[in-house]
């Protein structure tokens, strides 16, 4: 479901100069969450609160081991099970580095990301783009559309 701006309270035709309100993750989460039956949990959470600290890519061991270090008792079964979820719910996007392991990212709130991949190493360099951006707002402007996000995954290798 699209966010909408606050509208002016004086005259719904006009945007308000206040930002946008964004829905909290927890909110997002538990409504797919009760779509499938299933409940909110404690365990849930704290996978989000982690995942929404985390600044940039992650994998769903450092996830565990992140939430063992702060004292929390979840089973890599869980971690895995609520990855899956918040991917269903739009929260985090899977994105493909190299066959050995799954990488994760926020995806709400990400509004342009590019990733420099290095196949060789697996090192990964997150940049903004501000004429990328632009581009693509241009792009979608011509068919009548809104860009909400983009993600971009350049491989490359270094030249060492």
């Amino acid at each position: 479901m699209p966010l909408e701006p606050i509208k002016d309270p004086t005259n719904n035709s006009v945007p308000s100069t206040q930002p946008e309100l964004i829905e909290p993750l927890c909110a997002i989460f538990r409504r797919t969450l009760k779509a499938e039956g299933l409940k909110y949990t404690p365990e849930r959470a704290k996978i989000l609160d982690t995942i929404i600290d985390f600044d940039s890519l992650f994998e769903a061991d450092q996830l565990l081991d992140t939430l063992k270090a702060q004292g929390h008792s979840v089973s890599k079964a869980t971690v895995y099970r609520t990855l899956k979820l918040l991917e269903s719910a739009g929260i985090i996007q899977h994105v493909l580095v190299g066959r050995e392991q799954s990488h994760y990212q926020l995806a709400i709130g990400q509004t342009g990301n590019t990733l420099l991949i290095d196949v060789d190493t697996g090192d990964i360099i997150t940049t903004e783009l501000p004429e990328l951006i632009e581009l693509r707002d241009k792009l979608c402007a011509a068919h009548g559309l809104t860009a909400q996000a983009h993600k971009l995954q350049i491989f490359v290798t270094s030249n060492k």
